[in-house]
Order: C-alpha cells, then structure tokens, then sequence
C-alpha cells in the first residue's frame, strides 16, 4: 500500500499496529521529495541519510505503540533548531553552524514519533509572504508560477505537494494562515502561551504550530507541539499523554455532540482603503452559512477595522525587521531586508515602533471590535497569491505594497494573542484555492478546530495538488 498521500493519523496508526514499518513511510516520502522538490524548492535541507537512521531507530523504541506520530514523516521550517542542522532563517548573514539541541517543539514532535525528513525554505528572516531568498524560489504545488506565501513558505508548499503529511512553521503576522491560505491546506496559529514560542518571537506575537492536510491531522500536531493531548479531541473530557500505550488511539478529531456558537460574518473586515476579492468574500459567506446550517447563529459584523491599527500593524511589522537585523552584517542580507530594517529604524528615531497601537488593540480594542460572538469568519486573504520570484532583489515599496494588497488581515490576530486559523473552501475563478479565517478568544482553540472539522465534514477540499 502506498503512504504517500495518506493523513499522519492514518500513517501513525499503520505503523504503531506493524502494518507498515517507519523506515518504509520515510523512504516513500523521501523519493517523493526526490521526484517533486527540484519544481517546488519546498525543502534548503533534506535529512535523507539522517532521516532514515532515525526511522530505523525509532522502529526499535519499545514504546513504538503508544506514540501518537509514530513513522510520521514531518518538515520543520529554518528559524528553529535542529539539532544537527544549521537554522539559516533564509539569509546567508546567518551562522551555518549546527544546532546542537532540537527546539521544545521539534523535540516533543520528534517524543512524539515524528521523523524530521527535512528543513523548509523562507524568505529571509522571514519577514515577508513570500517564498524567495538566496536558497532559491519555492512555488506553489497549485500553480507553479505563484508563491505559496510566507513565511512558512516552503511547509505549506511541502504539505500541499504531498511531500508530507505535516509541518511545522510559525505565525508572527500570518506566516501559518497565509500560506496554508495560498496552499489549500489547513494550519492554526495558536494563542499567546499554548505552544513553546520561536526564538525571535516578534514582541511576543510569533506562535509555532502546524500545517496540515485534515483537521483531524492538526489537532493531533497541535496536541503534541502543546504537549496538551486533549486538544486533539475537541469535545471530549478525557486527555491522553504521549507516551502512554494507545493501542486503540484514533490519532485525531473524535467527532462529539458539538456545542452551538455564535458565530459573527465579516467579509470585508479591513480598514478603509484595503479591499477584498468579492470571491474570497463570497467563500466566507459561505462558509457561515453551512455552520449555521449546522445549528450554530450566524450575525453579520459589518464594522470596519480602525484605520489607526492598520497603520500599527505595518509600523510592527517594520520594527521586527529592524530588530531581526541586528547583529547580522549588512553586506550579506538582501536589499530587501535592508529596506525593511531601514525604514523601522526611522520611525523608531519618532517612537514609531506599533507598540502604542499593540497595547491599545491588546487591552481593550480586539475585544471591543470582536463583540459577543464566540468566534468571527473572515477571508484570510484578500487576493489570490501573487507571483513567484525574487521578491528579495526589489525594494521597500514593491514588497511592502504586494503584501499589504495580498495579506492584510491577519497580523492583528497575532497582536491581540488570540488564536486563528485558516482552512480551503472553495476555488477562485483562477484555479486557485481560496482560504477562509476563523478566530476565537484566548482559550478557543477547540472551538476553532471543532468548527474547521464541521466545515470540513460538509465541504471537503482536494488533500494534494496534482502535480503529475
């Protein structure tokens, strides 16, 4: 039976009752990234030698059998350590020395049963939506001539490929639900707290977390990157440690009588002046709809965010450029970043950094503008992706006009802390995927994926794109 194009749970289930051994799953899907990876570029790093001594390894724990992602191949994106593996952040001014522990939450993953296959492309310090940098373009598996966003570029890329089942990436101003968006894939940013933060945390609004194909596959990521099993059932009391013999452990979403939520509609939520593609406001529309359908109230939010928050969001954005650049040598970071990092340390000299409009937006705004609903929908893009090349070569107004055009509202969601996630429903008149947002209050994760899993149930999405 071929493994390739099976979910995690499915993998990890075949591999704990000895259908299928982990070097078996591993090896399928490091020829898979043989085949598909020199037209995508999802991967700086394939572990092929390592991968596969680890596999073997693993097949001989004695708690192989309780592991809840036992085989699973898995790709982490290069801004966290590896042991073994140098983290290059996409940027040739970082250090090629290797890692000489694994990141808490490559550890748990790997605790957990995972096999690291490989290392995932970004742009450089991950600053941006696309998918360039010095180690090359990566494309997007649904159209090749496009980005598959950023900065969990070459994740997303990799789990829509069919490369494998799950990815790791994180989320400072979207860097999870923009591509997972652009992909067709589903990925959830979690609240402030849930999982071990990334190293540059960006004013502490960076949250990792996974991408994958199912809901089912997300929760079960999301439970062990959290090291919290109860979160890979939603709904259900009982909780289940890693570790802990699952002969019968189902490896996802269990389904449960589901709780009805008041669900607020905004499909052009974005302060005057963005706009929003009537098709990817149309998909949330209706989206709200099945769930409402679903027995859940459905009310519109028609406000507009406030103007000034946009204008916060982009000077954060530009502060955690300046930030990021420190310490590293100029000469060897692109032109870029060094526009970005330029224009944050000039409005830093006027105290131009967004903290004023973080904390604002934090204390009482997101709450105020959210309003009774348990959680809001939202497109979480406002176009279809733009194109795929060196973005990294041009300069501060290129760049920072495709991405506010593209992707604008998700980085506010990272400044409140709250968590968010992204999920496909529907195609855009293009071809392209069209991805949907939903967002909760601190503490809703389960609520967003017990939702994702009743839109999923009712509208299911391709898994992969069709690459051969």
């Amino acid at each position: 039976m071929p493994w390739v194009g099976k979910s995690a749970a499915e993998i990890a289930e075949a591999v704990r009752r000895g259908r299928v051994t982990a070097p078996a799953v591993v090896e399928e899907h490091l020829q898979t990234i043989a085949k598909y990876d020199e037209r995508i570029g999802a991967f700086r790093k394939v572990r092929t030698e390592r991968a596969l001594a680890e596999a073997r390894t693993l097949q001989e724990r004695d708690d192989l059998a309780g592991l809840p992602l036992a085989g699973v191949p898995v790709a982490i994106k290069d801004n966290v350590a590896v042991r073994g593996e140098a983290t290059r952040n996409g940027s040739a001014a970082t250090s090629n020395g290797a890692a000489t522990e694994d990141h808490p939450v490559v550890a748990r993953l790997r605790a957990a049963g995972a096999v690291v296959v490989g290392i995932t492309n970004v742009p450089e310090l991950c600053l941006v939506g696309f998918s360039d940098s010095v180690y090359g373009v990566t494309r997007n598996p649904w159209d090749l001539n496009r980005t598959p966003g950023g900065s969990s570029s070459g994740s997303a890329a990799a789990v829509a490929a069919g490369m494998v089942p799950l990815a790791h990436g994180n989320d400072g101003l979207g860097s999870l639900r923009i591509p997972a968006a652009c992909c067709g894939i589903v990925s959830i940013k979690p609240g402030h707290g849930v999982v071990p933060a990334p190293e540059h945390d960006w004013h502490g609004m960076s949250e990792n977390g996974p991408l994958a194909t199912t809901v089912a596959d997300l929760a079960l990521a999301l439970a062990v990157m959290a090291d919290d099993m109860s979160l890979a059932t939603p709904g259900e009391s009982e909780s289940l440690e890693i570790g802990s013999a699952l002969d019968d452990y189902p490896g996802g979403l269990t389904p449960s009588e589901p709780v009805k939520l008041r669900i607020a509609l905004a499909p052009a939520p974005l302060p005057p002046g963005f706009a929003v593609d009537a098709e990817f406001q149309r998909a949330a529309v209706e989206a709200a709809d099945t769930l409402g359908s679903a027995g859940h109230t459905v009310v519109e939010h028609d406000a507009r965010m406030p103007g000034w928050l946009g204008s916060a969001t982009i000077a954060t954005w530009l502060s955690c450029a300046r930030q990021d650049v420190e310490g590293l040598d100029p000469r060897r970071l692109e032109r870029r970043t060094r526009s970005l990092a330029r224009m944050g340390r000039l409005l830093a000299r006027f105290g131009m950094d967004g903290s004023a409009g973080r904390d604002r937006w934090r204390a009482y705004g997101a709450d105020q503008w959210f309003g009774n609903a348990d959680v809001l929908i939202t497109p979480t893009l406002a176009t279809i992706p733009p194109s795929a090349e060196r973005w990294g070569r041009r300069g501060l107004l290129a760049n920072m006009r495709t991405n506010l055009t593209y992707a604008p509202a998700t980085g506010v969601w990272n400044m409140a802390g709250w968590p968010a996630m992204t999920l496909p429903y529907g195609w855009h008149s293009t071809g392209m995927p069209i991805g949907v947002q939903l967002i909760a209050a601190p503490g809703g994760e389960t609520q967003l994926l017990a939702l994702a899993a009743q839109l999923e149930n009712a509208h299911p999405w391709l898994r992969h794109a069709p690459l051969d």
